[in-house]
């Protein structure tokens, strides 16, 4: 792998335009990323000419160097060493570029900002439950018994995992709300505590809704059902914007002197009522004719809606609007319990991977070698930038030859019923999330999403080789 040097940082600043066109910089965990005056001076050729370079693309108004995880800080810190570029975090930087954008990017901005910082929190859970799986899986290693049943004293064990990664799940409303609400610029603190007012034990579980009967609050004839809503993202969602709103106008007009003792007292009390009275009810019918919506044509054809998501969802990606399928997955299992959706856009990851290796045996030049098989490594692993920006989208015809991958693989699995029932990590490893019932067919599709793209990028790249044209 090359090293960052003071001249490939160099040759990086030339690139984009100079540190004139730089307006803003700043990286997340692969990438360097830029807000430019000017996109179009940009010479994307003397780009990938540099070693370190592994892509680049625009998206969102923002311009972005994939330089690698692990390497892009230090990258960075050479940058901001040899210019005087305004350093901003990504947030503040996307901030900056949100102004750019139409009402829909505004929307999937939006989600991605709320969701993605408890998305740890979520993969990390989704590993422990398929650890769980394993453990208590009927038929995995033995027929007709599960580890538990074999050793009994891993019964506590897989008990303690279950409990652990249930966590994350059954207070999702405290996680959504204090990213919520720290993104509509309120106290994250109060966003946790309006999430857990709204699973209070005290309320019926949503969960029990149409099987038991909820308590009812009298306000002077208005009857209100103490209904919870656990599990619920729209609910929580749409409560912390009030919050964040309330508490902003309170800030605005109470005396510093009394805002400790009024402000967060008020915005709470006045937040929990309107969510319990108005919010929760009108969201929750919202969430569930939307999840209805989605299981119905799901349910039309599961194969072809397996085929389109799976070749779609790379173009997703390049826009930033697979984003939004991460409330929607959540919103799918917190109401149904599964979801078909995240086990396709695992093998669309791995599908990438499979196209980026292909490359690194069709090219000639070792730098780009190189580049693919890291990249094809890191997506393995469930990093696919590298793999998609780096390598499939700069010869094009790899990335419609994992997107077919994708759509194929998809199609099988849904065709199937794989079902995930929480979200983990892409890759190789993405079968641990996988229902046990789902394993046989989720690793075939495993194979398709490998096979297919690796084989068909493989002729096409051989063949266009020996016209001169591999175009990577």
């Amino acid at each position: 792998m090359a090293k960052v040097t003071k001249k490939n940082v160099a040759a990086i600043i030339e690139a984009i335009g100079g540190e004139d066109n730089i307006n803003m910089a700043t990286h997340c965990i692969s990438r360097l990323r830029f807000q430019l005056k000017d996109e179009s001076i940009v010479d994307e050729e003397a780009l990938k000419e540099i070693d370190i370079v592994r892509g680049n693309f625009s998206s969102n108004g923002q311009y972005q160097v994939v330089i690698g995880q692990g390497t892009v800080d230090k990258a960075y810190e050479e940058l901001v060493r040899q210019t005087n570029v305004k350093e901003v975090t990504t947030a503040e930087l996307k901030e900056e570029n949100a102004k750019k954008l139409n009402p829909l990017q505004k929307i999937v901005k939006m989600l991605a900002d709320v969701f993605i910082p408890i998305l740890p929190a979520i993969v990390a859970s989704g590993l422990l439950l398929g650890i769980n799986n394993v453990l208590v899986g009927v038929g995995i290693f033995v027929e007709g018994k599960s580890l538990v049943d074999m050793y009994p004293n891993l019964a506590s064990i897989a008990g303690m995992i279950s409990m652990i990664a249930g966590t994350a799940f059954a207070f999702l409303p405290a996680l959504v709300g204090w990213s919520a609400v720290k993104y509509f610029g309120g106290n994250p603190l109060m966003g946790i505590v309006l999430g857990l007012v709204l699973v209070n034990p005290a309320l019926m579980s949503a969960y029990d809704i149409g099987v038991k009967e909820p308590h009812y609050w009298n306000f002077f004839g208005l009857e209100v059902a103490q209904i919870g809503y656990q599990g619920q993202v729209l609910p929580v969602l749409v409560a912390s914007w009030v919050y964040a709103s309330i508490e902003k106008a309170l800030r605005r007009v109470v005396a510093d002197a009394f805002q400790l003792l009024v402000v967060a007292p008020v915005t709470l009390l006045v937040t929990s009522a309107l969510s319990l009275i108005a919010i929760g009810p009108i969201t929750l019918w919202i969430s569930n004719w939307i999840t209805d919506g989605i299981v119905h044509l799901s349910n039309i054809s599961p194969m072809i809606t397996g085929v389109l998501f799976g070749a779609c969802f790379a173009l997703l990606v390049i826009t930033g609007m697979h984003h939004a399928f991460l409330a929607v997955n959540l919103q799918l299992i917190s109401t149904t319990g599964r979801t078909m959706f995240w086990p396709i856009q695992a093998l669309s990851d791995t599908a990438q991977g499979s196209a980026a290796l292909a490359m690194a045996f069709v090219t000639r030049d070792k730098k780009n070698r190189s580049i693919a098989l890291t990249s094809a490594l890191s997506a393995y692993l469930g990093i696919t930038e590298p793999a998609m920006f780096g390598v499939n989208l700069r010869a094009k015809y790899a990335f419609v030859c994992s997107m077919i991958g994708a759509g194929l693989a998809g199609g099988f699995i849904a065709y199937n019923g794989v079902i995930s029932q929480s979200i983990g990590v892409s890759g190789l490893f993405s079968i641990l999330s996988i229902t046990r019932a789902g394993w046989g067919a989720y690793a075939i599709g495993m194979l398709i999403a490998i096979g297919v793209p690796f084989v068909l990028t493989f002729i096409i790249g051989m063949a266009r080789r020996k016209q001169g044209n591999a175009g990577f």
